[in-house]
């Protein structure tokens, strides 16, 4: 059994392997043959499209403000904590809510965007921009990460990722499959930033939805969603969260509600609605509590600087069992 893991183990690094390899050939044969896209500027005080450089004078780039340190992601290699902060963030989904309502040049103008898992930007920017800060990786979309070698070659140089799994995935002493192959991407890639969240803060997020819901994550087998990580993330980086996509906690139970997508990228696929009722009242192993977590979002929305978009809603007055016990962790 052994031998079988360990075979399985050197298959899946000689996938990784060629896999980048190929990742950096396109790399070096693109830049030798297009020039590479001007990365937009944000402006506070400018409300305009981007238009072409000789139509509109370029904006003035923000004054910097002070970089924050954010306890409990450490990079790759080097082990230093994520030091990252915004003004704004636009926190863009996954959801099929956004296809067609060309929220796109709007997301963009944030000072930073925030994107999940593979989620592409390329083909669908009228919709969800294209622009990536950030973006939160869970340790089961790795794979599907690195075969999106377009994404990765756009976006490389100026993206953080943050990669978040189990403990016996993230080990440091060689026996951690999924950060092996982060620190083999990081050896043949030095200038991506990549970032894993330590074990310590995994707990830490465990302890916050227990204290939110007062359910506990592991004795009712479900694990928290790439989301959850993604706005306990955005507390601690942003001053304004825009959140785009994400449907009130309620939506589901309208009979009038209208079918989209769970992801934007895959109209075929399965129904959001479908996917979030199916998985809240799953009791076996390997499920997400999606409505749960919204419910906690929109409880935080009353007391953070957190709005939603597309659609477009309010939190409600109170919401009945739920405790606010979150203060994000900067320094």
């Amino acid at each position: 059994m052994r031998m079988k893991i360990r075979m399985c183990q050197g298959v899946g690094g000689i996938i990784i392997i060629t896999m980048v390899t190929s990742f950096m050939l396109m790399y070096n044969s693109s830049s030798g043959d297009r020039p590479s896209a001007p990365s937009p500027q944000s402006s506070p005080s400018s409300h305009r499209l981007h238009a072409p450089a000789s139509a509109v004078k370029k904006p003035e780039r923000p004054k910097k403000l002070p970089t924050w340190t954010l306890e409990g992601y450490t990079g790759v290699m080097d082990h230093k904590p994520l030091r990252m902060h915004c003004r704004t963030c636009a926190l863009v989904t996954s959801s099929g809510q956004l296809t067609g309502r060309k929220r796109g040049e709007e997301i963009d103008r944030s000072e930073c965007v925030i994107r999940m898992n593979d989620a592409p930007s390329v083909g669908f920017q009228q919709d969800v921009g294209g622009r990536t800060s950030l973006r939160v990786i869970a340790h089961s979309s790795l794979q599907r990460v690195l075969r999106s070698r377009q994404e990765l070659l756009n976006v490389s140089q100026d993206t953080v990722f943050i990669f978040w799994g189990p403990s016996n995935a993230m080990r440091r002493d060689g026996k951690g499959h999924v950060y092996n192959n982060l620190k083999l991407l990081k050896q043949l890639l030095p200038k991506l930033k990549v970032y894993i969240i330590s074990r310590i803060k995994m707990l830490k997020f465990d302890e916050l939805f227990k204290n939110e819901t007062g359910i506990d994550r592991k004795s009712s087998s479900s694990w928290l969603s790439t989301g959850w990580f993604t706005m306990a993330i955005a507390l601690e980086l942003c001053d304004r969260i825009n959140v785009y996509g994400m449907v009130p906690p309620d939506s589901c139970r309208s009979p009038s509600r209208p079918s989209v997508p769970y992801h934007y990228y895959e109209p075929l696929g399965a129904a959001e609605c479908s996917m979030y009722l199916s998985h809240e009242r799953s009791r076996r192993g390997g499920h997400h509590r999606f409505i749960t977590e919204k419910t906690v979002f929109a409880n935080w929305a009353r007391t953070f600087n957190i709005h939603f978009y597309q659609p477009d809603w309010k939190p409600a007055a109170g919401i009945i069992g739920m405790n606010i016990s979150y203060t994000p962790t900067i320094s």
